[in-house]
């Protein structure tokens, strides 16, 4: 049975670690109520702009694009969205398995895909897998920026234009709720969702159609990856959030187990005393 030094130190060592889980779950959640706020707001542009596309390519069928047909996938090109740490339960693990189902059923080797990491987790684990990485980013802002990711969004984009990827993927963590985050998989490119959006408004366009629409699609496809960054970040702030409320209920536990485990400890040695001095008492006599 562990002394009553022991059992205090396990106390004081469980205390200390409750008040770093609590002060993390708390400045989560001061994080994750403007990273919801900004996903929320950043959803009705990237809702106009998918608006605006769709009404073009459904209203004008001499307009074409390679960025809205179809061709032979013989390379894909995958976006990861991690985090840069741990300490956020399921989060990164639920989007790393979801990558490697996906890579183990769709391909054989290496060559037939390509892996865009963002967040420290995934490019840490694609090496250890061996995969084939095209580019990485890690040390992202809690709030990122659209500037932070629009090269490496434009730099994705640009793997398809120039045929060397077929399609382009990306998985990521979508917010629910601060207690619940699914695991979303999406082509981004070949665009083909636009022929479900119903326009809410006429438009005119200045120069033409194929113009605007050259700028725009791959405008689109960027947004989308933003977007989809957007919601990864709120969802990672949830998770955390979450995380660390169950580590501060496990320590409360804890505690709780502890201190009647002590008390238990300290009458049982009372009891002990006390015992031994009746019987020196009695020896006496």
């Amino acid at each position: 049975m562990a002394s009553l030094k022991d059992i205090q130190d396990r106390i004081k060592s469980t205390g200390k670690t409750k008040q770093i889980t609590k002060a993390m779950e708390m400045v989560s959640a001061s994080k994750l109520s403007r990273a919801e706020e900004n996903a929320k707001r950043y959803a009705s542009y990237s809702n106009k702009i998918q608006e605006v596309i769709a009404n073009i390519a459904t209203n004008s069928t001499d307009v074409t694009h390679p960025m809205l047909e179809r061709r032979e996938v013989k390379k894909t090109g995958y976006i990861i969205v991690t985090a840069d740490s741990g300490l956020a339960g399921a989060y990164n693990s639920n989007v790393l398995r979801k990558l490697h189902q996906t890579v183990q059923e769709r391909h054989t080797s290496t060559e037939q895909y390509t892996v865009i990491a963002i967040g420290r987790m995934g490019v840490d684990f694609c090496r250890k897998q061996k995969m084939h990485v095209a580019d990485t980013v890690v040390g992202l802002q809690d709030q990122p920026k659209y500037a932070e990711i629009k090269e490496i969004a434009s730099n994705a984009v640009q793997l398809y234009e120039d045929e060397e990827i077929d399609e382009l993927v990306i998985i990521y963590n979508e917010f629910v709720s601060a207690i619940s985050q699914v695991v979303q998989i999406n082509t981004l490119v070949p665009i083909s969702n636009i022929d479900s959006v119903k326009a809410t408004s006429t438009y005119e366009y200045e120069p033409d159609e194929e113009q605007i629409l050259k700028v725009l699609l791959p405008q689109y496809a960027e947004s989308l990856i933003y977007g989809a960054l957007l919601q990864a970040k709120a969802s990672e702030h949830a998770a955390r959030m979450t995380a660390m409320k169950s580590a501060t209920d496990n320590a409360d536990e804890l505690i709780d187990e502890l201190t009647l485990s002590f008390n238990r400890a300290r009458q049982a040695a009372i009891t002990q005393e006390i015992t031994e001095i009746v019987g020196g008492a009695a020896a006496l006599e």
